[in-house]
């Protein structure tokens, strides 16, 4: 992306605006040294002592995914393919997140494991937890970036500072409360930065609507705009995948995203799976994403159509959209909107929430990096059997450390002009692969070390092959295209290499395997209880999933 056109997107801030921001750093420091109060051992830095409430890391979990990248992404994709968008949510996250819930949960929490590669340690065994670890810290140092990057071009946009200052100072805030409190700074943040988005957004749709007629109004703006009123129906969602076949495209969109993607970001990326892990009991860990998925189906109304919203009515953006031409591109959209609608004061209000986005987005990508990293490389292959004490002040070395990777990575992002793209590709490479040499051998018994480690080495290149290909021009996927055939090939690939290597190698014996395989573990194992803390009707993870479900369902046929 542009250093942006420093004119057309200063945001007239005035003292006010500047007070409420001061506040709200004043709030986030405050979290991270309250937080500290309570680390004494490495297990309170990296998991909060398994401590905490479902309805805490509930909207824990969806703050850590309700990042720059949700927001300036997913507002910059509305802005480009309209209501396709909504599958990112309704097809892309709901369903991965209640089976995430009800059946991943009991695995990870049951057996105690303290990341994602541990239980592929337990698993499989040494090579594919290397590999695990490694690739999971890359992509988390990678991500950050993104995030880092756009913190930085708001920062750079509202002081006029130059985008490298802005990198390091906005790195800085985020490292001293991450370091500082570990899991639980970042957890208690990430709530309060829910409701900070929230107040700042929800105003910003509100206005925007009522300026361009409400919702008929911005229905017959779109319509007849570029892209015309394929863009105000989800399905088949042609533009966005690059298909011009329709079944295709659905096809792409339900397995590439829905499932491949999907299902891989959901229930193997440890930034989410974290803020479960931190729960105080089974069972409100497998609430944890349930409940995380009702604000989930309603954010798409907070941030696409504010996409939309510019698309149609900011002036340079109609510009662009029309003629791909202009300062400006699509992850300006929601700052272009703020500019010209909001007064002073909700200026100020609107930008906290930008900036907690940002922030949520990295503290969530730099705690879960010093936890892989610490456990998962440090303490397994490098330095061992150290007092708990050498762990912990590892950890907060290792995430200044994974800050300023991220300063370096945050430059790769400023190439992309819609970052959703970049995103996708990077799920496609590090979350498919994962996905399926995870799901195989958590319902496979027969699956060998050997299959795990290999599956997943294949899987990640052969998605590294696809973007290749795209990249040069061999195969033809515009959109977002290359990461959905990407995600499917390296899913694929590692299924195949997985049960060819599962058959030609010795499995591990049924004794290893309890708590870690679907049909070896008792069902009382893997039921969270129903007494005491965990009684009432409300605190069914069965229950809550199905009404999610069918709200779900019902969103699909209203805007399909």
């Amino acid at each position: 992306m542009h250093v942006l056109a420093q004119e057309q997107l200063r945001l007239d801030a005035s003292a006010v605006d500047y007070v409420l921001l001061a506040l709200y750093f004043a709030f986030v420091l405050g979290i991270g040294l309250l937080a500290r109060r309570s680390v004494s051992s490495s297990l309170d830095f990296f998991l909060s002592g398994r401590s905490l409430p479902a309805w805490v890391t509930g909207l824990a979990f969806i703050a850590a995914n309700l990042g720059a990248i949700e927001i300036i992404g997913m507002s910059a994709n509305g802005a480009e393919y309209g209501m396709p968008t909504m599958h990112y949510f309704w097809v892309g996250a709901v369903p991965a997140m209640l089976f995430l819930g009800i059946v991943m949960m009991p695995f990870y929490y049951g057996s105690k494991v303290r990341s994602v590669p541990e239980f592929m340690l337990r698993r499989f065994g040494k090579p594919a937890h290397l590999v695990n670890g490694i690739s999971f810290a890359v992509a988390q140092v990678l991500i950050a970036g993104i995030n880092l990057f756009l913190l930085a071009s708001i920062v750079n946009v509202l002081l006029g500072w130059p985008l490298w200052v802005s990198v390091v100072v906005a790195a800085l805030i985020v490292l001293s409360y991450t370091a500082l409190g570990g899991l639980s700074a970042a957890i208690y943040n990430e709530v309060l930065q829910f409701f900070v988005i929230v107040a700042a957004l929800l105003p910003l749709t509100i206005v925007g609507l009522t300026k361009v007629g409400g919702w008929q109004g911005l229905v017959d703006r779109v319509a007849a705009g570029p892209g015309g009123s394929e863009q105000l129906s989800a399905w088949p969602a042609n533009e966005l995948t690059g298909f011009t076949n329709s079944f295709l495209s659905v096809l792409g969109v339900v397995f590439g995203l829905g499932f491949v993607l999907a299902f891989g970001y959901w229930t193997t990326n440890f930034v989410e799976v974290q803020r479960a892990m931190a729960s105080k009991s089974m069972s409100a860990a497998q609430r944890t994403p349930i409940i995380g998925a009702f604000p989930k189906l309603l954010i798409p109304f907070i941030v696409v159509i504010p996409g939309m919203i510019a698309a149609v009515s900011v002036q340079d953006m109609v510009a662009y959209k029309a003629t791909g031409e202009g300062n400006v591109d699509y992850n300006d959209a929601i700052l272009l909107l703020m500019r010209d609608l909001l007064p002073n004061g909700i200026l100020g209000i609107a930008l906290a929430g930008l900036l907690a986005s940002f922030m949520a987005g990295m503290a969530a990508n730099l705690s879960s990096f010093n936890t892989v990293f610490t456990y998962d490389i440090w303490q397994a292959y490098v330095v061992k059997d150290r007092e708990d004490e050498y762990y912990l002040g590892m950890g907060r070395w290792v995430t200044v450390g994974g800050t300023v990777a991220a300063i370096g990575t945050a430059f790769i992002a400023a190439g992309y002009s819609n970052l959703m793209d970049y995103l996708q590709q990077l799920f496609s490479f590090f979350n498919a692969p994962l996905f399926a040499t995870f799901i195989l051998g958590m319902f496979w018994k027969r699956m060998t070390p050997t299959a795990g480690w290999l599956g997943l080495v294949l899987g990640t290149v052969s998605a590294i092959a696809v973007f290749a290909l795209a990249e040069t021009g061999v195969l033809d996927l515009p959109g977002q295209g290359a990461s959905f055939v990407g995600a499917g090939a390296a899913f694929v690939v590692d299924v195949v290499v997985s049960v060819v290597v599962s058959y030609m190698t010795r499995p591990k014996p049924d004794s290893e395997l309890e708590g870690l395989v679907y049909s070896l573990t008792p069902k009382e194992k893997r039921t969270a209880s129903t007494t005491g803390e965990d009684a009432g009707w409300y605190r069914r993870p069965a229950l809550l999933a199905g009404i999610v479900l069918v709200i779900t369902i019902a969103l699909n046929f209203m805007f399909g």
